[in-house]
């Protein structure tokens, strides 16, 4: 029997579980494929310490199931965070904040020891840039940053009524063909009023766990030490 798109995300999910051994404390991301491996996590709540949440949202869900929740500053080691994204390509570099958590998403990644990406197969992608990247920005530098995005040959738009965790704003950049992501993510992030934008490829995946529908199926990146 096929799985359809949600249960590729739950196999996904359920995969990422045999990454984590006792007593550790996880990272996990935001959205509907973090959301799966939140409800994994609590078969095995009573072997970790607990965990650190890229958002509000994901906190609650993680404190509803009886998980501990730890402010990163509070963890001394981060050994795995585990992620959705909305897209990703063969380097295991992505495009994640449809969710708006990308900035704690980042910041989290990066401390970790390794990146756990598990998504369905549809956001396996050849080049990013099809999903619409977002970009947080400081409420002031809106107009500033959508020129700029402009300049870079997207077409940028205000989602309004979205806040982020942090009190930012969301522009998201339609039109973008992403050839080299570690060029753009890092020429975005130098824009004054971006606090940062949705490209992880400084910091990309060590392991991709694509739900398909026929189970799932394991990345891992060439480049990674991790």
């Amino acid at each position: 029997m096929s799985l359809t798109v949600d249960q590729q995300k739950q196999a996904a999910a359920r995969a990422a579980i045999d990454y984590i051994e006792n007593d550790w404390v996880v990272g996990v991301g935001t959205g509907s494929t973090a959301n799966h491996f939140i409800d994994a996590l609590a078969t095995i709540k009573d072997r970790i310490d607990g965990a650190v949440a890229s958002s509000e949202a994901s906190a609650q869900r993680l404190k509803a199931h009886g998980i501990r929740v730890f402010e990163l500053t509070a963890v001394g080691e981060l050994p795995i965070y585990v992620d959705g994204a909305d897209e990703i390509n063969a380097n295991l570099q992505m495009i994640k904040g449809g969710g708006a958590a990308l900035t704690r998403e980042k910041i989290v990644a990066q401390c970790a020891d390794k990146f756990i990406c598990i998504a369905d197969e549809s956001k396996l992608v050849r080049v990013l840039g099809q999903f619409p990247l977002p970009v947080e920005v400081i409420p002031m530098a809106r107009s500033l940053v959508g020129r700029a995005m402009v300049k870079l040959g997207g077409h940028p738009a205000w989602r309004e009524d979205c806040v982020t965790d942090n009190g930012n704003w969301i522009i998201d950049v339609h039109g973008l063909t992403i050839d080299e992501p570690i060029k753009l993510e890092t020429a975005i992030n130098q824009i004054p009023g971006v606090v940062t934008n949705g490209i992880f490829a400084l910091r990309p995946a060590d392991v991709l766990l694509l739900g398909k529908t026929s189970g799932v199926e394991v990345f891992k990146n060439p480049a990674s030490a991790r």
